[in-house]
């Protein structure tokens, strides 16, 4: 299990969506993936949007969040339809 579900959405206030991440590789052409995978449960870093995306037009999603914390709610509902990225949404 990792957070490439919702971490791009709460870094960028939804400007780059998640998706399950499924493959299909062609050996013919290259490929570029760029994953973000918080998963550090003794960090004290926060866990947000950048700011530089904030606007009169574009307020906050999502609450800020120490990783540690993130990290933690997002194992602890597990797998099924609940999604840990809404509990954060503001």
């Amino acid at each position: 299990m990792s957070l490439e579900v919702g971490s791009p959405m709460i870094i960028s206030n939804d400007k780059f969506r998640s998706v399950e991440h499924r493959v299909v590789a062609q050996s013919s052409r290259p490929r570029v993936s760029i994953a973000c995978f918080p998963n550090n449960l003794a960090s004290t870093r926060m866990f947000g949007l950048i700011k530089e995306l904030l606007s009169d037009d574009s307020p906050a999603l999502y609450r800020e969040t120490l990783v540690k914390d993130y990290v933690e709610h997002y194992y602890s509902i597990g797998l099924g339809p609940k999604k840990a990225i809404n509990d954060f949404r503001l």
